[in-house]
C-alpha cells in the first residue's frame, strides 16, 4: 500500500550502483506479488516507489528496493521525467535539512489502465508523495499527487496537504505525530519552506 523511511544528508554520500540489480519477489513478504512476466511486453515499467536512488549509502540497502513490494506499474515517460525530478528534489530537501522522511504509494483510483499479466497486477492511476521535515522546534509538510499519464507535470503543480493525500487513501501517514502537531502539519503546507 505505501512504503515509509528516512532519507539524511549523510545517506547520499554512498556511492553504490544500481548495475546489476533487477527486481525479484519479496520472500519476507507473505502477500502476492508481481513476477518479471507481468510486465514483460505489458508497456508499463517497474517504478519504484522508494527510489533505488535514495539508497547508495549501501549496496544491500539498495539491493532491496528491487523487491516487487516496492515498485508499481508506471508508464515510461512518467516515471523517467515527472517522477524522477520530484525523487530528486526530495533528496535535495535531505540535503538541505539534514533528515526528511518520505511516505509514498499507489493511488488506485478507477485502475482505467486497468491490470497487467497473470498475477494481474492493478496499475494505480495515480502516486503520492508526503515529505516530512524538522523546522526548528517544529514541523513542515508537503504532499505531492501525480498522476499515472504521459502528461508533463511539474511535481510544483502536484502540491497538496498530507490530509488531501489521506482522504483520498484512507491512511494516516505521520500517526507518529503528536496529534496537536500532526493536526497543524497536516491540514496545510508552506510553499515558501520547501522552495516552491
Amino acid at each position: 500500500f505505501w512504503v515509509a523511511y528516512d532519507l539524511t544528508a549523510a545517506e547520499l554520500a554512498g556511492d553504490n550502483s544500481r548495475k546489476g540489480k533487477n527486481f525479484r519477489p519479496d520472500e519476507n513478504a507473505h502477500v502476492p506479488q508481481a513476477d518479471n512476466n507481468d510486465y514483460r511486453n505489458s508497456g508499463w515499467t517497474r517504478g519504484h516507489l522508494a527510489p533505488a536512488a535514495d539508497f547508495k549509502w549501501s549496496d544491500e540497502a539498495m539491493n532491496d528496493t528491487f523487491y516487487f513490494t516496492n515498485c508499481s506499474p508506471q508508464i515510461e515517460y512518467f516515471n523517467q521525467t515527472s517522477w524522477e525530478r520530484l525523487e530528486r528534489r526530495v533528496r535535495d530537501w535531505a540535503k538541505k535539512f539534514g533528515t526528511v522522511y518520505v511516505v509514498t504509494g499507489p493511488i488506485i483510483g478507477n485502475a482505467v489502465n486497468g491490470k497487467i499479466g497473470l498475477n494481474q497486477i492493478t496499475v494505480p492511476d495515480a502516486f503520492f508523495k508526503a515529505v516530512l521535515a524538522k523546522d526548528g522546534e517544529g514541523y513542515q509538510a508537503i504532499g505531492f499527487i501525480m498522476e499515472n499519464t504521459s502528461s508533463q507535470q511539474p511535481y510544483t503543480s502536484c502540491c497538496v496537504t498530507i490530509d488531501d493525500i489521506e482522504k483520498i487513501t484512507g491512511f494516516d501517514l505521520f500517526h507518529n505525530l503528536d496529534d496537536a502537531i500532526e493536526g497543524v502539519v497536516e491540514s496545510s503546507y508552506n510553499a515558501r519552506f520547501w522552495g516552491i
